[in-house]
């Protein structure tokens, strides 16, 4: 962002945290059909198949969401748009708990998609701001929302099995409501969009808003994420599979070592920002990336539970740490179209959370081998790290000396 986007350090601490935390219930609300999803199937007697698209129906239309979102808080700003977004998958999740048939209940999951949209809002309402210098760490902390999916995880199964899964989805909804309008009274606009206001800047046209992904380098930016974010997510699901199938652990075993994997690897993103703010996010790409070629190098073969278990580990921290510097770029090319580019650049991760799994099974149908999930993804990482080399020699030659090149 540049020096004539002014602001408070009171208001930017109020918006990162109180951003963060709505994120953080938003991934809450995004992930709720991992718990009520089961009690859901029994209920209405779905087959794997009606279950499948259930669970998925959220992470998808959240996805695909983001890039609209993403545009509209560039053009209606990023308080509004948060709020109202919000509101609607609040809403939703509470029209959840009176769906009586399989397509209500898929119609209210459509809805329930629109709190992952939340994180294409948030990027563009925070990184305004903040200088370009902090904006890593900042989007890195906002980003460690992800963990709302733990908190899903650990809290729901109580209510659910206390109160009803109903129930679940009723408190889930009022705090969204509660929180979006905490959200709407104690933050302002962000300087970018307060900018344009205030010297009534005509509204960029859609044309212009999209203009930047003519660009491979958004696309390149889009398969880091595609890999990072949507790879987590992946595994995160498949996770309890795997090692019930490969290992055969017991179904609370496997799923302690999911939640495990989940936690740190969404709170490591903020770490993650502030390594791209100090190095450079081009190095925590590489680094990343260079990671992630030996582990799934290692776990495309057949390998102990404990060698399986610490290595699976180490590629959650490094991608977490890839999701924070994929992001960190974003603002520092493209800082005024933060919304568009960004929100395009989450669709495609998020669509990588929600494509692989099923990418995975059929893998491991036609070929047998529980391993075939590394195997994919061993050739994203290949691929992504192939094309990042090139396009920096590329924007080497071409700038004629490595100082000028900004850091991919």
């Amino acid at each position: 962002m540049t020096s004539e986007y002014k602001t408070t350090p009171g208001a930017a601490r109020r918006a990162l945290w109180l951003s963060t935390i709505a994120f953080t219930l938003c991934f809450a609300v995004w992930t709720i059909f991992a718990i009520i999803g089961v009690r859901l199937k029994q209920e209405l007697g779905l087959s794997e198949t009606q279950f499948g698209l259930l669970v998925g129906t959220p992470i998808l239309t959240g996805s695909l969401v983001r890039m609209l979102l993403g545009v509209w808080t560039a053009r209606y700003g990023g308080r509004l748009v948060y709020t109202l977004t919000m509101l609607a998958a609040s809403l939703a999740t509470f029209l959840l708990a009176l769906a009586r048939t399989y397509p209500e209940t898929i119609l209210a999951a459509l809805g329930v998609g629109l709190a992952g949209g939340s994180f294409a809002v948030g990027v563009a309402y925070v990184s305004p701001f903040f200088p370009p210098d902090k904006q890593g760490a900042a989007l890195g902390v906002f980003g460690a929302g992800n963990v709302g999916a733990a908190l899903t995880k650990f809290l729901a199964p109580f209510v659910l099995v206390a109160f009803g899964w109903q129930t679940v989805a009723e408190i889930w909804a009022a705090v969204l409501a509660v929180m979006a309008v905490v959200f709407w009274f104690s933050t302002e606009d962000d300087p970018a969009f307060a900018a344009r206001k205030a010297m009534h800047a005509a509204r960029k046209s859609f044309a212009q808003e999209f203009a930047p992904l003519k660009n491979a380098q958004v696309w390149r930016f889009s398969l880091y994420y595609f890999f990072a974010f949507g790879g987590f997510v992946a595994l995160s699901l498949w996770l309890p599979r795997y090692l019930i199938g490969a290992y055969g652990f017991g179904i609370e075993a496997a799923g302690m070592l999911a939640a495990a994997y989940s936690i740190p690897g969404s709170l490591f993103r903020a770490y993650g920002g502030f390594l791209s703010d100090r190095r450079g996010a081009r190095r925590v790409m590489y680094a990343m990336l260079s990671v992630a070629v030996v582990a799934t190098a290692i776990l495309s073969f057949p390998v102990a539970a404990p060698v399986f278990i610490a290595v699976l580990f180490a590629l959650g921290f490094v991608m977490s740490l890839g999701k924070a510097a994929v992001y960190k770029h974003i603002p520092a090319y493209y800082p005024r179209n933060v919304g568009a580019v960004g929100g395009v650049v989450g669709m495609i991760g998020g669509l990588g959370g929600f494509v692989m799994p099923i990418i995975f099974g059929w893998l491991k149908d036609t070929t047998g081998l529980w391993q075939s999930c590394f195997m994919l993804l061993f050739a994203i990482v290949v691929v992504s790290m192939t094309l990042m080399h090139l396009s920096i020699r590329q924007m080497n030659r071409a700038a004629n000396t490595p100082s000028a090149v900004p850091a991919e």
